[in-house]
């Protein structure tokens, strides 16, 4: 490390004192560089399920901090001086004049803060949690758009980047008896090297918007599990692996309800074990799960898992050995009154929503959404597409990039591996064929494979606009190929006939995007934009187009529901795009919805024998997902 560095590191170290420069921290533009040193990632997961976890979610201070005065001036480690006896003045306190909820977006909490861009301080005290000797205390914060820094009792002790995914940190040795105050900065700023960069076609919401908790845990733990079909056993054998938090070796016990129990040894902290097994396998038609449980020494952990086997072969998409057809639809994290915050009753009305669309098969736009999208589509039966936001014109490049979003892959992967509904990763969307994107996504591609193999990779590809062919160079390290095409929106529909009779993918293709605006209530002939009938005719031919093209084997059109992006500027759009089949209110159904839901039960019908419109109903709402 260059001297330059070494006082860095010291700058961010010294808590402020009377005696130091007062004009210091005008000077310092680096503030930020100390803190990338302590960044965790997909490695430092704690899987939480069957665990309690001890909420702190609920009202936390909270002040906006435009200029980055946290870090220049430490806020961190100020002590607790009330201000009556302050020698100087300081520019923060406690913060306690001022308080958000968590989790919430805070562009959603006051009206000026509707648009707000930069960082912000949230800070609780929490009394420390008392276990048996050798316990562990980890938090769990479940996403922090995008950037957050975390600070205990004045100490930084960890960081995280990647707006959409669970981070911890490791507490123990740090807390104290009795009261611990815990701050977190958030910087939610776009910038060109991040994923996504600063430019995109969503609203750049900001806070910590999903849970916040401690998970207590033994002195060695289970740190990940995976349990899954074994890949090319034909559903007859399945597959167990567990990764501790230590390098020892142990025996652990794994049982499945009604399935089998079995001792898996462990050695330097791993194991894994295949045995033979005859599970009801779990399709949307019968979404069967099991009670998995598994003990490692002193820990033990439980889920509920189902087992399916997907694969492709040629230009099908097989569902444990079945021809199926992805009748689909897009759907983006948006509320607009909770902003990205996610309930659980809005999860289940997303899903009501798609049932009665005739869809088995939901495309989760454009990051991962909140973990209990895919353990509620397990107990529902309908099939998901999970992704990260490597989005348009990634800088795919740089180095510092790529390791953001391998990543944030691999920490989506960690989270939902277990979830039989997730049946593709995807690894970007609708970026240019250039031979640095080549190498960004062929890498990712691996990343994927390597972190879980039972899963499909896709990516939603553009066209050879020259050719005017399905032509990306990505198809060839892909399993499912992803178009995303605006024929009849953007450009005149009849370019979608010659594009699908000019290629020959020899691979499976699943249309993963598609539509046109329409404002809800706004009628007038087809040919008019942003009407309700117009939306209507667009999704009618691109349907008849799909239903006559034998390689195409799913079609998501954009969207579910109206959803913010500040890009979208006219009269009839106000900053909302407006492709939704259902308005931004999730009440109000435009003519499209009918439209596409007749074209899905015929093709449930003609397509592939999975008649997801018999279906068991959606599980009644359960409260605000925890």
């Amino acid at each position: 490390m260059d001297t330059s560095s070494l006082q860095r590191r010291d700058i961010a170290s010294r808590a402020p004192v009377d005696a130091a420069d007062p004009y210091e921290h005008l000077h310092v533009e680096d503030f930020a560089a100390p803190f990338a040193d302590g960044r965790v990632g997909w490695r430092e997961m704690v899987t939480v399920a069957g665990r309690t976890i001890l909420s702190l979610d609920g009202p936390w201070r909270f002040v906006l901090d435009l200029h980055d005065e946290g870090l220049r001036q430490r806020w961190y480690a100020h002590d607790d001086t009330p201000v009556i006896a302050w020698a100087i003045p300081r520019d923060y306190d406690d913060g306690a004049w001022q308080t958000a909820p968590v989790p919430s977006c805070w562009n959603m909490q006051q009206p000026e803060w509707m648009y707000f861009e930069g960082s912000a301080w949230y800070t609780r005290v929490f009394d420390r949690p008392h276990g048996p000797p050798g316990e562990r205390v980890f938090l769990r914060v479940g996403a922090a758009n995008y950037e957050a820094r975390v600070f205990l009792n004045g100490d930084f002790v960890g960081a995280h980047r990647g707006g959409s995914t669970p981070f911890f940190i490791e507490l123990t040795g740090r807390l104290k008896d009795g009261a611990n105050r815990l701050q977190i900065q958030v910087d939610n700023r776009r910038r060109p090297d991040q994923v996504p960069m600063n430019h995109t076609d969503w609203f750049n919401y900001g806070g910590l918007y999903r849970e916040v908790g401690l998970v207590c845990v033994p002195a060695v733990f289970i740190r990940d599990f995976g349990v899954a079909l074994a890949p090319g056993s034909g559903g007859a054998r399945i597959a167990v692996d567990v990764t501790l938090s230590e390098a020892c070796d142990i025996d652990a016990h794994v049982e499945i309800e009604g399935l089998a129990a079995h001792r898996l040894r462990i050695v330097g902290g791993f194991g894994r074990i295949e045995f033979e097994a005859a599970p009801e396998l779990w399709s949307p038609r019968r979404p069967r799960l099991y009670e998995v449980r598994l003990k490692a020494g002193d820990d033990e952990v439980r889920d509920r898992v189902g087992f399916r086997d997907i694969r492709v072969a040629g230009e099908q998409i097989l569902l444990n050995g079945e021809d199926i057809f992805l009748r689909g639809i897009c759907v983006h994290e948006d509320d607009h009154a909770a902003g990205k915050t996610t309930s659980e009753a809005d999860i289940r009305r997303r899903f009501e929503d798609a049932r009665a669309l005739g869809a088995n098969f939901i495309r989760l736009a454009h990051y991962p959404h909140h973990e209990r999208v895919a353990e509620i589509a397990d107990e529902v039966g309908l099939l998901l597409w999970q992704e990260i936001p490597v989005y348009w014109a990634i800088d795919f490049a740089n180095p510092d990039t790529f390791a953001d979003a391998d990543n944030q892959l691999r920490e989506m992967i960690r989270r939902d591996r277990n979830r039989a509904s997730v049946i593709i990763w995807g690894i970007g969307n609708e970026n240019a064929d250039t031979d640095a994107r080549f190498a960004f996504m062929r890498g990712l591609a691996a990343a994927a494979r390597e972190a879980d193999a039972t899963r499909l990779v896709s990516a939603a590809c553009l066209i050879n606009r020259e050719r005017f062919r399905i032509e990306d160079r990505l198809a060839a390290v892909l399993d499912v190929i992803g178009l995303n095409e605006y024929f009849g929106w953007y450009e005149p529909l009849e370019g979608l006939a010659a594009l699908f009779a000019n290629s020959a993918p020899g691979k499976p293709v699943v249309i993963s995007e598609t539509g046109a605006d329409a404002l809800a209530g706004h009628r007038g002939p087809a040919g008019e934009l942003f009407t309700e009938e117009h939306q209507a005719a667009v999704l009618t031919a691109q349907l008849d187009a799909v239903a006559a093209t034998p390689y195409v084997r799913g079609i998501a059109p954009w969207i579910l529901y109206d959803f913010r992006t500040e890009r979208r500027q006219t009269h009839l759009q106000r900053g909302w795009n407006r492709k939704g089949l259902i308005a931004a209110d999730k009440r109000t159904r435009k003519l499209a919805f009918a439209t596409v839901a007749a074209r899905y039960t015929a093709l449930s019908a003609g397509h592939d024998g999975d008649a997801s419109v018999l279906e068991p109903p959606l599980h009644p709402a359960k409260g605000v997902a925890t």
